[in-house]
């Protein structure tokens, strides 16, 4: 008899492959401090200002966001967790069964990379914040090397603290965004009000006069309107929602209706905070420093930590580094989930752990971070039409006579009718998005769709 048969048995807390069982299901609080956590966060501190630099309108961002966010948490309720909560699977199990061993790999392989360098742009938000007592050079819009030793000793010591909190498990993650949450939210808002003073605002005339009617954008980037605001907040989280990522997520749910609480994050995080961080930038550009770069043709920096520091000092920092790490934690964990249906003999702990280390190399490099807008597109137009697969394979397959194999897997290694409809449906779109220059958030949906229905078509021919 071995020593580790002898050896008490640990409580399964993951349920990888597996349904998750009753006794483990969460309640909607839970919830709720995770996604205001995770989307007031990091990415906000970059996205708003970021915002500014496209020249849009006042109307056209206040609306735009309202609306756009709304529909990301329409998408997140009646199909994300609804499916979730029916098969309380992980997206990585779902698609297995679906796509076959052999092909789930290499989605795998993309969706844990992708996750990877997104957490990756959250070290590097932290960094700037960590970055101030130091005297750091921080890093410019167009950069994409670190700038120096001391950017990537910071980047590597955040990297390494938030992997280990994301190696604790689902119930760390979750118990980690609850607590930092708070802080988070109360930060943002405290910067603002602080921001406003700067700005001179009185007025909400004053506050609209902010943006007003639109600017020129600044140098590299392009002219937003509402419907680059309204699509873009809608699908920055398209991985995640229509992407079917979040599945992983809200398998935990007690019921479908935890999919509300994602407003929490989508109107906190991606409106109050993503116009609190416009306003922290609205006060930098104003500066002489910033208006002499402008004067020169070149894009201000846009730097969280020295933003939020002018503005509420120390505990501009803290919240900075709180931020950066609400949202690379649980990205590192499903990062770490994705890489576990590759290597399924590694633990939880270790492939997560990978997925940080992945994740810390790619914030020694900004660009992931200052080039976060075109990113987080085309990371969700990569990411969303498998989701399609799923939802499609969920709510179309009975009535169009194609085998659901949610309910009784694929039993070959290769599906290739996925990998087609993925292939063609993602090609195409996004040819159209280079040969025609469209703003590539425009084509997601689409792309979506006729991934979902070419998947029925080429399934539906082969049982014929």
């Amino acid at each position: 008899m071995s020593t580790e048969s002898l050896s008490p048995q640990k409580p399964k807390t993951e349920y990888e492959r597996e349904a998750v069982p009753t006794s483990a299901l969460k309640r909607w609080t839970h919830f709720l401090g995770m996604y205001a956590g995770e989307h007031a966060a990091g990415t906000e501190f970059v996205i708003g200002p970021l915002f500014l630099t496209t020249g849009v309108s006042a109307f056209d961002l206040i609306f735009g966001l309202i609306v756009g966010n709304l529909l990301a948490v329409l998408s997140w309720r009646f199909l994300t967790s609804a499916i979730a909560v029916q098969y309380r699977y992980t997206l990585y199990y779902h698609l297995e069964k679906i796509c076959g061993k052999k092909l789930v790999i290499g989605y795998n392989l993309a969706n844990g990379i992708l996750f990877c360098f997104l957490a990756g742009a959250m070290i590097t938000v932290s960094a700037t914040a960590v970055g101030i007592p130091f005297n750091m050079e921080m890093p410019q819009l167009t950069d994409t090397l670190p700038n120096g030793p001391t950017w990537i000793i910071i980047v590597v010591l955040i990297g390494l603290a938030i992997s280990i909190i994301a190696a604790k498990g689902f119930n760390t993650v979750a118990k980690a965004a609850n607590w930092m949450s708070p802080v988070i939210v109360l930060g943002f808002v405290a910067s603002a009000f602080v921001a406003l003073q700067q700005l001179g605002v009185g007025s909400f005339s004053d506050f609209w006069d902010i943006w007003g009617s639109g600017s020129e954008p600044f140098p590299g980037q392009i002219k937003y309107t509402f419907w680059h605001v309204c699509l873009w907040s809608w699908f920055a989280n398209a991985a995640m929602h229509i992407g079917m990522s979040d599945l992983t997520v809200f398998r935990f749910a007690a019921h479908p209706k935890s999919g509300w609480t994602t407003a929490a994050g989508m109107y906190i995080g991606h409106f109050v905070a993503w116009i609190a961080a416009a306003l922290l930038y609205a006060v930098y550009i104003r500066t002489p420093e910033a208006q002499n770069l402008l004067a020169n043709g070149l894009a201000p920096t846009v730097a969280p930590g020295p933003l939020a520091y002018n503005a509420i000092g120390i505990a501009g920092i803290v919240v900075v580094i709180l931020a950066g790490w609400t949202t690379a934690n649980p990205t590192i964990y499903r990062a770490g989930l994705a890489f576990q249906a590759i290597f399924p003999k590694m633990s939880t702990a270790s492939v997560t752990l990978l997925a940080g280390g992945i994740a810390t190399l790619a914030g020694i490099f900004p660009a992931f971070a200052m080039q976060l807008l075109d990113f987080v597109a085309l990371y969700g137009f990569i990411l969303a039409p498998v989701g399609a697969i799923i939802v499609f394979q969920h709510f179309f397959s009975k009535s169009w006579g194609v085998q659901n194999y949610l309910q009784q897997p694929f039993q070959g290694s290769f599906n290739s009718n996925v990998l087609l409809a993925w292939a063609i449906g993602f090609g195409v779109f996004y040819g159209i998005s280079i040969y025609f220059d469209i703003f590539l958030s425009y084509l997601t949906l689409p792309a979506w769709i006729s991934c979902g229905v070419l998947y029925l078509l080429l399934s539906k021919s082969k049982t014929q």
